[in-house]
């Protein structure tokens, strides 16, 4: 199994998160903001990557450091989980609709973090989350995970569902990317014999 949990701690948040490679999309995830819960639940439904995320943050300041954080410690934990590489598809593409919304999520587990995010919202809000944290969250993630991640919306319409399709266009872009191809044979994809660096 490809497992991996990490502990960070700050003056601003205290955060452990586990995950599973290999899982079947089970979350447990408690961050204290309702709307970024859902988004991990079905990024772990989707990914089929079990998820655990217990986060305490500094919520009366707002939901910054927590966002961030819990997308840097789940970055640095898909990285750990995935080790070497060896034998991973790597890469993979999908357009994700979500009612009247389209969007496209590109990733290369590439060892080379880039972000490309090319998303507008409507509104400042969902509910009492602001939208701008939706790349926050996943700027730390690419960092962290050492991926290029490409994540643009097509059209859409409703806040709610161009962020629900751009963490569920992840999933299933992580799920294609990290699964073991069986004609890799334990190889490491790219013709230097490494990724990243």
């Amino acid at each position: 199994m490809r497992t991996a949990s990490i502990k960070r701690k700050t003056k601003e948040t205290d955060i452990e998160v586990a995950v599973n490679l290999d899982g079947t999309g089970v979350s447990k995830v408690s961050t204290g903001i309702g709307f970024f819960d859902h988004m991990l639940d079905l990024l772990a439904r989707h990914s089929r990557i079990d998820i655990t995320v217990k986060a305490d943050g500094d919520l009366h300041v707002d939901h910054h450091h927590t966002t961030e954080d819990v997308g840097i410690a789940f970055g640095q934990a898909v990285k750990q989980a995935l080790g070497t590489m060896a034998g991973i598809t790597r890469y993979a593409s999908i357009h994700m609709p979500m009612d009247e919304t389209l969007s496209r999520v590109v990733i290369d587990i590439s060892g080379r973090p880039v972000l490309v995010f090319k998303v507008d919202f409507p509104r400042d809000k969902v509910g009492q989350f602001d939208t701008e944290l939706v790349r926050e969250w996943f700027n730390a993630f690419t960092i962290n995970a050492g991926v290029t991640l490409h994540v643009e919306t097509l059209y859409g319409e409703n806040s709610h569902h161009i962020a629900e399709s751009c963490f569920k266009g992840l999933a299933r872009a992580l799920r294609a990317a990290v699964a073991i191809d069986p004609r890799a044979a334990g190889e490491v994809p790219s013709t230097k014999g490494q990724l990243g660096g």
